[in-house]
């Protein structure tokens, strides 16, 4: 006969369950009807965005030594990111997730009589509670009424510190929250290894082994831990540091909530940072810590300076005013006695002062003394009058504000590369004389270097000069034969000064010529459609760029009027002025200022319309409507409102237009080239629109993703499109997009010949007008 107890348990502790805590509990899905009043073995609880799953797993498929975890729901292989019964697991695959007649979540199995694991929260008996797993793959506790978290996942991390998740310390409770590493692959129970903030002292991040610390990530900066030098502002991370009386903590977010991104510390005791590529369906680190000889905890002893750059030497020396405690075991690369005073009587004595060591890790800073109101001229000055203080340094290296002071020992310090904080170490009157002595020797060396570079300097001074000269009677040469040849006096049929308008200076066309060293070669900028342009001097000694339009340009008197026109009337900080033209029979020029090549950063940010806002602005409104239909916003077309999202669209469009290998124009079907996307991607039919020239392209998929981020461009709202730098993040990674709304402009514009004001049924280009309506100054 078959045993019936397990059976009959099992049916049993269900049904009191839900007896005892059906009307008041239950545990459900997110943003679902769905509720569960047990989760058994192979029923999983899935997050709203799906990226996260809780249930029942184990190592290897074992029916043993099950455990309740969350772990990332579309990742194929299991990869976990908290573990509930960590060092209690299950032995068999009986297990059951509930909640206990108290409210709490606890995990059971029907032959035991207690939990192994259980949320033990305070709970009131009138509460009415559910558990969510929510999209943040925090696993959350909460009173239906009040939407109050009373126990939540995120508080109990193990290896895994997934964004929005903290680290730190409750000053008021002294509740930590800290990761900590499993015991093996596989073996989620509680290891060795720990990472957390110390928040004693000056509160630093510390990775443990037990108890002893193993790498210290260091004090905050401003901006960073100083012991991570790539913690630099990322545009997908977001950083979130907090030290008050209530708490000491730090949060990272990421800009995108596609992107999947953990840090985890694994048995080894070495931190990770990663991000997901779900095209190449592998994790991609960018981080990690302990890696180098000098990232080990007081590598190199107290008092000392870890330098893994100096590779001829050893990595170890002495900070200013110390040495060696054993020579002999220094010889023998053993630093771990550290450095000692050379003098430990001469301190507190006058003529005493400060070395700065630049670059650096500053020392441990669990016995250091923080104010962050003091300046760093009054830090020092407090320092030197405290004899028991060893070293200073500013709390914000971003501002140099805040005082930072140290007490006793200095414990691992190490040198970086490119970046680090300066420590101001304490030194005696002799030790500071010889400082000062040697750095007065550097400026031998540096006379030496100027003495050379001053007669390398006369030389091609002389050589310049005699060029300058022969270049000089040439140039007269030339332009006593040049007067011969062009004309006398002005075509007045080509050219009407008075329909101009302009008030522009006429140049002569011998100053030009004189300016431009006849129009020379090594003078000649650059070429463009309409003729080559050329720099010139003139006798005032303002530098000027002379734009000759060549003989068959195309460009007659008209276009040339009109560009003078245009140019003189408008006026921005960031168009080049236009000085004067010339006209000389067949000759047209047009005088502008000398600009020398700068990098576009100087005076753009993005691209193109935005960079006239004030330096304080994210939108601005004009009533002068410059630009190409077809390529214009329409929030500016239409108003005059113009943002960083106006390139955007612009952007979107252009990309629209190299897929499709067609211009932004209107079609028989009374839409134009946006709004033709817009319709076959509806129908999910996009890919008829992809220029032939691709369509023999193994990239299918990267093509129909651009197509869809050029649709997230054109979206209608601006606020509804991405920034540039969420566009690039998109190009150059795999990450899910979002659902493009209804674009702007995917009507037929009619125009009547001439006429924007009325319609008629031509098909007309929007992105072949320009508009350009001159306010004069």
């Amino acid at each position: 006969m078959k045993p019936l107890l397990p059976e009959r348990a099992v049916f049993l502790i269900s049904l009191f369950l839900v007896i005892s805590v059906g009307s008041q509990f239950s545990l459900g899905l997110e943003n679902s009807n769905s509720t569960f009043q047990i989760i058994k073995d192979g029923d999983r609880l899935v997050s709203s965005n799906k990226n996260f799953a809780l249930g029942f797993f184990s190592f290897n498929n074992s029916t043993t030594r099950r455990y309740v975890g969350i772990w990332y729901n579309q990742i194929p292989q299991l990869t976990l990111v908290w573990v509930a019964n960590r060092n209690q697991p299950l032995n068999d695959t009986r297990g059951t997730l509930a909640l206990d007649r108290h409210g709490n979540v606890v995990v059971f199995t029907p032959t035991q009589t207690i939990s192994l694991w259980s949320t033990n929260a305070t709970i009131q008996s009138n509460d009415d509670v559910s558990v969510e797993l929510r999209n943040t793959g925090n696993l959350a506790l909460i009173k239906r009424e009040s939407q109050k978290v009373i126990w939540q996942s995120f508080d109990y991390p193990s290896h895994v510190l997934l964004p929005y998740m903290k680290l730190g310390v409750n000053r008021r409770t002294g509740f930590s929250w800290f990761l900590t590493s499993w015991k093996a692959h596989d073996d989620p129970g509680t290891g060795n290894f720990s990472c957390r903030i110390d928040p004693t002292g000056y509160p630093q991040l510390v990775l443990y082994d037990g108890n002893v610390p193993w790498w210290r990530g260091g004090s905050w900066t401003g901006r960073r831990w100083t012991g991570v030098p790539e913690m630099t502002r990322s545009f997908i991370i977001n950083t979130s540091y907090i030290d008050n009386s209530e708490e000491v903590s730090i949060t990272n977010s990421v800009t995108v909530d596609t992107v999947l991104m953990r840090m985890t510390l694994d048995e080894s005791g070495l931190v990770h940072r990663s991000t997901w590529n779900g095209q190449e369906q592998k994790w991609n680190e960018f981080w990690s810590a302990p890696i180098e000889w000098c990232d080990s905890y007081n590598r190199c002893g107290p008092n000392s300076n870890c330098d893994p750059y100096n590779v001829e030497q050893f990595q170890c020396k002495c900070l200013p005013g110390f040495e060696p405690r054993s020579n002999q075991n220094w010889f023998l690369r053993d630093p771990s006695g550290g450095c000692i005073r050379k003098r430990p009587n001469a301190t507190c004595q006058s003529g005493e002062g400060f070395v700065k060591v630049s670059r650096v890790k500053v020392p441990d800073t669990s016995m250091a003394r923080v104010d962050k109101s003091m300046s760093l001229e009054a830090c020092e000055q407090a320092c030197l009058n405290d004899c028991n203080c060893t070293a200073y340094t500013s709390v914000n290296e971003t501002v140099g504000t805040g005082c930072l002071m140290w007490y006793g020992d200095l414990v691992d310090t190490r040198t970086y590369a490119n970046v680090g904080q300066d420590l101001y170490v304490r030194v005696d009157a002799i030790e500071l004389a010889q400082y000062v002595q040697n750095s007065n020797r550097h400026p031998t060396k540096k006379v030496i270097a100027i003495v050379i570079v001053s007669f390398v300097a006369l030389v091609l001074l002389v050589i310049s000069l005699i060029y300058l000269w022969e270049t000089a009677r040439k140039r007269r040469e030339r332009l006593s034969n040049l007067s011969l040849n062009f004309g006398e006096s002005l075509n007045s049929k080509e050219f009407d000064e008075s329909r101009t308008s302009s008030d522009l200076p006429i140049f002569d066309l011998l100053t030009i010529a004189k300016a431009t060293d006849n129009f020379s070669f090594t003078n000649k900028l650059g070429e463009g459609g309409f003729g080559a342009v050329y720099k010139g001097k003139l006798t005032n000694g303002e530098e000027i760029a002379v734009k000759r339009l060549a003989k068959n340009s195309g460009q007659g008197v008209g276009e040339f009027k009109n560009e003078v026109t245009l140019i003189a009337k408008l006026q921005h900080r960031n168009l080049v002025r236009i000085l004067g033209y010339c006209v000389k029979n067949e000759e047209k020029m047009l005088v502008y200022e000398y600009l020398p090549n700068k990098s576009l950063d100087s005076f753009i940010f993005d691209f193109g319309m935005a960079r006239i806002f004030g330096q304080d602005q994210i939108q601005a409104n004009t009533n002068r409507i410059v630009g190409t239909y077809g390529y214009m916003s329409p929030e500016y077309a239409m108003e005059g409102l113009f943002s960083v999202k106006s390139d955007v669209y612009s952007f979107g469009i252009l990309v629209l237009e190299m897929i499709t290998g067609k211009k932004n124009n209107y079609d028989s079907s009374h839409l134009n080239l946006v709004g033709h996307v817009w319709e076959l991607w509806k129908l999910e039919t996009a890919t008829e629109l992809v220029d032939s020239s691709l369509e023999e392209s193994s990239c299918g998929h990267e093509i129909m993703r651009c197509l869809q981020i050029g649709l997230l461009c054109v979206q209608e709202d601006a606020t509804d499109r991405p920034t540039m730098s969420t566009v690039i993040f998109m190009l150059r990674n795999e990450v899910a997009l979002p659902s493009p709304k209804k674009p702007a402009f995917i009507l037929k514009r009619k125009y009547n010949s001439g006429d924007p004001s009325t319609s008629t049924e031509g098909a007309n280009s929007v992105n072949d007008l320009t508009i350009s309506i001159i306010n004069a100054r």
